[in-house]
C-alpha cells in the first residue's frame, strides 16, 4: 500500500510502502475504547482524599447524655452525621485506579486507530526535518505549506489537539521550531499511542521509512 510523502513546502518528494498489518487494518472500536481507557486510568493521578470517622478531630468526648435531654443518642462528633464529621464513601487516595494492558492488545489498538486515521485522509507523511533552523518562522512557513496538499487546507487552524507531530528523531531545533504553536504538539515515534492518534485531528510524521521500521518492531517484540 503506497501513499505520497511531501516536503515542507507541501509537494510530494517521493512515495512510500505502508504494509498492511499495520495501516491496513478494519476498525475494532471495543478494542480501541478498552485500551483508550484503561490507558486513561493508569495516566490518573489520585490525589482527592477525605478523612472518615476516625481521622477527624474531636470527638474524644459524649456530646450530652444518653438520656434526659430529649435529643437524638450521640456518642461522638466525629459521627459523619455531624457537620465536621468523617466522611461516609468518600474519595481516597490509596484507591487503585491501574488497569492491566496486554502488549498485543496495545500495539493492536495502536495500528487500528492508525488504519482508521488514515482510511479518514489525516495522516500527512512528510520528510525529514534534519535541516530544520528551529526558528518559529521557518516552522509557521512549513505548517502554511502544509496547507497546500488536498484535504489538509485546514491543518493549520488554530484548534487545541489540531495537530500531533512525530519524529523517529526529535531534535532540540524541532522542538524550539514547534513550542511556540499551542496547536501542535510534538512527541518521538517511541512515545506514539493510540490516545495521541484519537485525540489529535491530524498527525504528521516526519521520516516515514524510520517511523514503518519501528512500528514493525512492535510486531516482533511481543
Amino acid at each position: 500500500m503506497k501513499t505520497k510523502v511531501y516536503n515542507h513546502k507541501g509537494k510530494e518528494s517521493s512515495t512510500v510502502d505502508l504494509p498492511e498489518n499495520i495501516f491496513g487494518l478494519n476498525w475494532n472500536a471495543d478494542l480501541v475504547h478498552q485500551v483508550f481507557e484503561s490507558m486513561r486510568s493508569n495516566a490518573r493521578t489520585n490525589t482527592a482524599h477525605t478523612k472518615d470517622r476516625s481521622e477527624v478531630r474531636g470527638g474524644g468526648r459524649k456530646p450530652w447524655r444518653q438520656k434526659g435531654t430529649g435529643q437524638a443518642r450521640h456518642g461522638s462528633k466525629r459521627s459523619p452525621l455531624w457537620a465536621g464529621g468523617g466522611i461516609t464513601f468518600g474519595p481516597r487516595n490509596e484507591r487503585n485506579y491501574d488497569k492491566k494492558i496486554n502488549k498485543k492488545m496495545r500495539t493492536k489498538a495502536l495500528f487500528v486507530a492508525l488504519s482508521q486515521k488514515l482510511r479518514d485522509g489525516q495522516i500527512l507523511f512528510v520528510d525529514g526535518f534534519d535541516k530544520v533552523s528551529g526558528k518559529t518562522k521557518d516552522m509557521k512557513e512549513t505548517l502554511a505549506g502544509f496547507e497546500n496538499v488536498a484535504g489538509f487546507e485546514t491543518i493549520n487552524t488554530k484548534k487545541h489537539n489540531n495537530i500531533f507531530m512525530t519524529s523517529p528523531d526529535v531534535s532540540d531545533e524541532l522542538k524550539n521550531g514547534v513550542k511556540n504553536f499551542a496547536h501542535v504538539t510534538l512527541y518521538d515515534v517511541k512515545n506514539l499511542n493510540v490516545i495521541d492518534v484519537m485525540n489529535f485531528r491530524y498527525l504528521v510524521i516526519s521520516n516515514p521509512e524510520k517511523t514503518v521500521e519501528f512500528l514493525q518492531t512492535k510486531l516482533t517484540n511481543k
